[in-house]
């Protein structure tokens, strides 16, 4: 049992997706940081002031936390734009590979017969 699940563990699309889930954990704390720190200083300080609060999350309302929803909503779409952008390259990047001209096929053995026939052909005339 310990050998099948090694055996499962060490197939290429178990790794692939630990290493996704690490790479995009890290990439979460990279938004994260973007909003928190550039963002919402940047473009919501005056919100910010007006209210009184020094922290997003704690923008609240009748104890309702909109502050931290608002955090959210702007982190999740700033992933995903970043998500799209990183998608739209590699759309570019794999359309141009498939655009470029493909290698012509190796002739056949027929096909090689028939063009030395040929050369003999115009060689004898």
């Amino acid at each position: 049992m310990l050998k099948e699940f090694r055996t499962f563990i060490m197939r290429g699309n178990v790794v692939d997706l630990a290493v996704a889930v690490i790479i995009g954990g890290a990439f979460g704390a990279i938004v994260g940081s973007l909003i928190n720190d550039i963002i919402t200083p940047l473009i919501l300080q005056p919100a910010m002031s007006a209210l009184k609060v020094t922290e997003l999350e704690k923008i609240a309302w009748n104890g309702v936390k909109y502050g931290k929803f608002i955090a959210s909503v702007i982190n999740f779409l700033v992933t995903a734009f970043i998500i799209f952008l990183l998608i739209k390259g590699i759309n570019k990047v794999q359309k141009k590979k498939d655009e470029a001209p493909a290698q012509p096929e190796a002739p056949t053995k027929d096909q090689e017969l028939l063009t030395e026939i040929r050369d003999l052909l115009k060689k004898n005339q």
